[in-house]
């Protein structure tokens, strides 16, 4: 019982309740790895998007096994990053905003750039690795978190 409880009861003689002060909800603890699955994911963007302009400017940067990439060549997987990397920091956004769609797209995105990243794998082997990675880990986050986020958004 708090001191202002305390003395309410013993001056009144009836026992009173405590006074909620401050916060008077406090927001969930899964609420934390949702926002980093939301930044790694902006990082992820804006990384992406950074290399799809390497691709654009420069088509010799990335070294290519003799058979080349799957399907499209350096260029075509350069806007392919770009306008990944620009709609997944536009979705990270929308994370922050707290917006289910947002999960729902981001989760989406992430898969489609984990793939991506999967075919762009002769190019650039380690980073894409590490991307792929990371996108995995951004799913795992909205999945698994995405409740989290729903139940904080309910007055209390």
């Amino acid at each position: 019982m708090s001191e202002h409880a305390a003395h309410e009861t013993a001056t009144t003689g009836a026992q009173a309740a405590p006074v909620p002060r401050g916060r008077t909800r406090s927001g969930s603890l899964w609420l934390g790895p949702l926002y980093v699955g939301g930044m790694v994911m902006f990082l992820l963007g804006a990384f992406n998007a950074i290399e799809g302009l390497v691709a654009l400017f420069n088509d010799e940067y990335y070294i290519t096994t003799p058979q080349g990439l799957l399907v499209f060549d350096v260029t075509a997987w350069g806007w392919i990053h770009l306008i990944i990397g620009i709609a997944v920091v536009a979705v990270a956004i929308g994370i922050f905003i707290g917006a289910t769609w947002a999960r729902i797209c981001g989760v989406i995105l992430c898969g489609i750039n984990a793939l991506a990243q999967l075919v762009f794998l002769s190019a650039y082997p380690a980073w894409a690795v590490l991307i792929i990675a990371f996108d995995i880990l951004v799913i795992w986050a909205l999945i698994v978190h995405g409740a989290e986020a729903r139940e904080s958004d309910r007055p209390a």
